[in-house]
């Protein structure tokens, strides 16, 4: 511990010396810092999924200026959101072995920064929204970082345990939002994605707390596993996973996609299902949190890509 904290210490320093520098390397540092903040894997995922609504709606007739535009303005609200709630949490992420070395928590960058940075992003992926794409996924976009921002990060992630179920609402709008792109209305395929969304979120956060949870505990964030315990967690998580499996027979009856991600959206669902259920008796937490996690990026990436290839059933 004491070797991990001087090694901190250390990289901390080197991190001011080399973004004081003012050397190409130094500015390169500082970008790096910047794009973390905007949290770039989650960015990856939820554009993955902003593309799949896209092309469910498009039935293969796609608009692809239209396309980036709704990638570019959605990826900049959800960018913008992340940017602030990494501004709003930077204290008790100091508290966590996960979030420490993050740019904020070690003063590599100044939280006033921070701020105008997420509140820019936030504005000019909103107007790409507005003005280039239509004003329902300006709202939709809205309403997502308003209930991430707010609700979530601001409200709920330090009062209460249903932080990350109603904080699933945000994380579900990007599918709606390239969904609503196309047809300008929330009709049942909108409400079939962002169920497909909703329901896939707190299984899938639940898994990482509990390898987690005596970070989270320390740093005082009243999650499910914290307040409840991890048994009362893995039978939680089931009934969101178990109800996943009538989305993909919904997209099927539908007519969004055909057999194939029919098949697969199933298969898939049973096998996260399956490996939760055997979580109640598990002899090693950690492993099956860790196995159960990449179960559930696994099931959402594959998901998307297959509704997207077999689109009004264009495989097989």
């Amino acid at each position: 511990m004491i070797k991990n904290d001087f090694k901190d210490k250390i990289n901390k320093i080197n991190g001011r010396i080399y973004r004081s520098s003012g050397s190409e390397a130094g500015r390169l540092a500082v970008l790096k810092d910047y794009v973390a903040l905007t949290k770039p894997s989650i960015i990856r995922l939820n554009a993955i999924a902003a593309f799949g609504g896209f092309w469910v709606a498009s039935k293969w007739d796609i608009d692809w200026l239209l396309l980036l535009y709704m990638l570019i303005g959605s990826a900049l609200t959800m960018a913008s959101a992340c940017v602030i709630n990494n501004y709003w949490d930077r204290d008790l992420d100091k508290k966590m072995e996960r979030t420490k070395n993050r740019a904020l928590p070690t003063q590599r960058l100044k939280p006033t920064n921070v701020l105008i940075y997420g509140i820019a992003l936030g504005i000019i992926g909103e107007l790409v929204l507005f003005a280039l794409v239509n004003p329902l996924t300006g709202w939709l976009g809205l309403l997502g970082f308003f209930v991430y921002v707010v609700i979530y990060t601001m409200w709920l992630k330090r009062t209460s345990t249903w932080s990350t179920s109603i904080g699933g609402i945000s994380g579900a709008m990007p599918p709606v939002i390239g969904y609503c792109a196309v047809t300008g209305v929330v009709d049942e395929g909108a409400w079939i994605l962002f169920a497909l969304l909703f329901l896939w979120q707190p299984a899938h956060f639940w898994s990482l707390a509990i390898r987690r949870v005596e970070e989270y505990r320390a740093a005082g964030f009243p999650l499910l596993p914290v307040v409840k315990g991890i048994p009362r967690t893995k039978l939680q998580m089931q009934p969101y996973i178990l109800l996943l499996i009538p989305t993909g027979i919904l997209m099927f009856a539908y007519d969004y996609v055909g057999y194939t991600f029919l098949i697969i959206s199933l298969l898939l669902g049973i096998v996260w299902l399956v490996h939760t259920f055997m979580g109640l008796r598990a002899s090693d937490t950690t492993k099956w949190a860790r196995t159960n996690f990449l179960i559930s990026i696994n099931y959402l990436m594959v998901v998307f890509l297959i509704m997207i290839a077999d689109t009004n059933g264009m495989i097989g």
